[in-house]
């Protein structure tokens, strides 16, 4: 035992060196360390959602919902809380692109009201009371929602870089790059289609798409595009930015800083950074695979496509050819008809020519 305690303390002074300064806020230990301190979710929250009268207290609440049995899955969310005025507000972090994202977002709402409306029915078992709280869910994407979104991007931007090389300025690229700004956040409610007025206003869901988020540091000019900035570069920081001037950023700053943890607290977030590179890596590796088949059968559907308009040419070349050749057999048949008929005529042209000589002798 004692010899493991020796490896991962080893271990832990060696990853120690090439540790940034301040946590990765992707991480799952560094997201819940940081935005697990109620004075930052609130200032956080009153930056991200517009909540009339704005967000003065708030509460922890347990983030595992269970199902109606014991067969039925759970559900686990990585912060929870509750406003002083009833609210329910859901804050989820998803580093990894993940299949049908939006309808896991809309379920963890559903099962959160389920779980309201079991609250919420009369002790006799026959009545029940369906007024729900305001609900929200805070989703923080890693990744391009929309796939299709993400792959034109990746060729937006790789256009740009090429385009880059010809401009004689250091940071041609971070121009470009800025030139490429997408709208990284949505916010959605129930809605009427016609009318376009919201139908039901206790149900809102934001999602925040990092990778859109393309701002340098001297171009964010709003105390949220400031919290969006950090949840993704903090650990590219190396000191607080001037500009950050809001008290509560002093307390997100002092709570990420590594030097200020324990070892424990330094092993769970090396831990949890490593689980999320592998993670990472692992689906990278995978996305790779899956593209470069797909370019393969993309190529291989080409030289299918040419070889049929080669076999297409071919057919029509050897239907010329046959054509030709028919004709050819046809001018040959003419010709040996016109020679039969010219032999048969010589022939006829002789005949009279013996009988002429017959009676009246040979020609002088």
């Amino acid at each position: 035992m004692k010899k493991g305690n020796k490896k991962s303390n080893a271990l832990n002074s060696k990853t120690i060196k090439n540790l940034s300064v301040y946590i990765n806020l992707l991480t799952d230990f560094g997201f819940k360390r940081v935005f697990g301190i109620k004075e930052v979710m609130l200032k956080f929250l009153n930056a991200v959602l517009n909540i009339e009268g704005g967000i003065t207290d708030l509460e922890y609440i347990d983030t595992e919902i269970l199902g109606l049995t014991k067969d039925d899955r759970k559900a686990v969310y990585d912060l929870v809380c509750v406003t002083g005025k009833g609210e329910h507000i859901i804050v989820e972090m998803q580093q990894i692109r993940q299949d049908y994202f939006k309808d896991r977002t809309l379920l963890y709402l559903a099962m959160l009201i389920l779980k309201q409306s079991q609250k919420g029915r009369a002790k006799d078992g026959k009545a029940w009371n369906f007024k729900q709280p305001f609900l929200y869910i805070i989703c923080i994407a890693d990744f391009y929602l929309n796939e299709e979104e993400e792959i034109a991007a990746k060729i937006a931007a790789k256009a740009a870089k090429e385009r880059a090389k010809s401009i004689a300025v250091a940071d041609a690229t971070d121009k470009i790059e800025s030139q490429l700004q997408q709208k990284y956040y949505s916010s959605v409610k129930l809605m009427d289609e016609e009318t376009k007025e919201i139908f039901y206003e206790k149900l809102s869901l934001m999602y925040i798409e990092l990778p859109k988020f393309s701002k340098k540091l001297d171009e964010v000019k709003t105390f949220f595009e400031q919290w969006i900035y950090l949840i993704k570069n903090m650990h590219r920081l190396k000191n607080v930015p001037k500009k950050f001037t809001d008290e509560i950023f002093e307390t997100v700053f002092e709570t990420a800083k590594i030097a200020k943890m324990d070892k424990k607290q330094v092993y769970n977030y090396v831990k949890s950074l490593n689980d999320m590179n592998i993670v990472k890596n692992q689906f990278n590796r995978m996305s790779n695979t899956i593209a470069s088949l797909q370019s393969s059968n993309t190529a291989l559907q080409s030289s299918n496509t040419a070889l049929q308009s080669s076999n297409t040419a071919l057919k029509s070349s050897n239907t010329a050819l046959q054509s030709s050749n028919t004709a050819l057999k046809s001018s040959n048949t003419a010709l040996q008809s016109s020679n039969t008929a010219l032999q048969s005529e010589n022939a006829a042209m002789q005949n009279q020519l013996e009988e002429y000589q017959r009676r009246y002798g040979k020609l002088n």
